[in-house]
């Protein structure tokens, strides 16, 4: 693709490209039989697909007749970088068309205290990751940071511990600076795109250098209508706790981290699986998966106390168990979510 050219968006070229994203071939008919259009509509929108440089040739295939053409993704016509704004990490990474991690760089977050100098910290790294993709291969930038903020505007709200970022433009502010398409969201909703996605409902639960969710309802991603849902951490558990950066008394962020820094990491665990039992009873999800440095850090630990507290304190047989994992995506889960912000759209799935 030229440095102009940009992937096609219409939906039918969305949906064929999504029927190929994490497949070794498919032929034409498959393609035309899988997404419903017709032979001949699949025919010209593969030509284009194969003109733009997104689509290839993966071989042939006897099946006792004319041998078919099997159709492939190519994962080097594009590529999407997902950034991490952490408290005091900044993680940047570069991820192909289909969606492998093919560089990456990540350190101390220098500027996280002073939100006007973000959009050139996080243009050096860019820099550094993306020095080998040739031009007009970077197709956009997407962002997880701690919330609240607005997603649509990629503007952060009142984010506990940060609050010079408070109404922040970072979205428009990094756009600029990078002369790219940038898209904004929370750290937790970043994340669940970095998971499968089953049919049904899930939590993920983000314990780092703060403790958020995201949440998937019926399998779609589900933000609130303010973009305020996953708010985990700031749910109170102890009317008389001590003052959480929120402003609040008693959050479970504030007591999880004080367990942390005390060394209890088996008392953080069991107050995390208070609060995932909580959700649990609220929106009767289906499973729960947990992520962030100090899960990663005693994976087990959280994994079996978290377990333990939803199974006490929803003891009815009639629930069905809610398994408990620990993030595939591991320690880059947003930053790889937030790389597939930009790359979801172009295979048909909305974010």
């Amino acid at each position: 693709m030229s440095t102009s050219e940009r992937p096609p968006r219409g939906h039918n070229a969305a949906v064929l490209l999504g029927l190929l994203r994490g497949r070794d071939g498919l032929g034409r008919a498959e393609l035309a039989e899988r997404s419903g259009l017709t032979p001949q509509a699949v025919s010209k929108i593969v030509a284009r697909l194969r003109a733009d440089g997104l689509v290839a040739e993966a071989g042939r295939e006897s099946t006792g007749g004319k041998p078919r053409t099997l159709l492939r993704l190519v994962p080097e016509a594009g590529y999407a970088a997902g950034v991490h704004l952490d408290r005091d990490w900044l993680t940047v990474l570069l991820a192909d068309l289909a969606g492998r991690q093919v560089g990456c760089v990540e350190g101390p977050f220098r500027s996280a205290g002073e939100p006007g100098a973000v959009p050139a910290e996080v243009a050096a790294r860019l820099g550094e990751v993306a020095a080998a993709v040739p031009a007009g291969r970077l197709l956009g930038v997407g962002v997880g940071c701690p919330g609240p903020l607005d997603h649509r505007t990629g503007v952060p709200h009142r984010v506990p511990g940060l609050p010079q970022w408070d109404g922040y433009p970072l979205r428009a502010a990094l756009a600029e600076r990078l002369g790219l398409p940038v898209l904004v969201d929370k750290d937790t909703n970043a994340a669940v795109l970095a998971e499968p996605q089953p049919a049904g409902s899930s939590v993920y639960v983000h314990l780092g250098s703060g403790l958020g969710a995201g949440l998937v309802l019926d399998g779609a991603l589900y933000r609130g209508p303010r973009t305020n849902a996953g708010e985990f951490g700031h749910q109170t558990v102890r009317l008389d706790g001590p003052r959480c950066a929120c402003g609040n008394r008693g959050c479970l962020e504030a007591l999880c981290l004080a367990a942390l820094r005390a060394g209890d990491t088996v008392g953080a665990a069991r107050l995390v699986g208070v609060g995932v039992a909580n959700v649990v009873r609220l929106l009767d999800v289906d499973r729960v998966v947990l992520g962030g440095r100090a899960v990663l850090a005693a994976p087990e630990v959280f994994v079996r106390e978290v377990a333990a507290q939803v199974a006490e304190r929803i003891p009815d047989p009639g629930w069905r168990p809610v398994p408990v994992t620990v993030a595939r995506a591991g320690r880059r889960a947003v930053a790889a979510g937030a790389a597939e912000l930009v790359l979801a759209p172009l295979f048909g799935r909305g974010v």
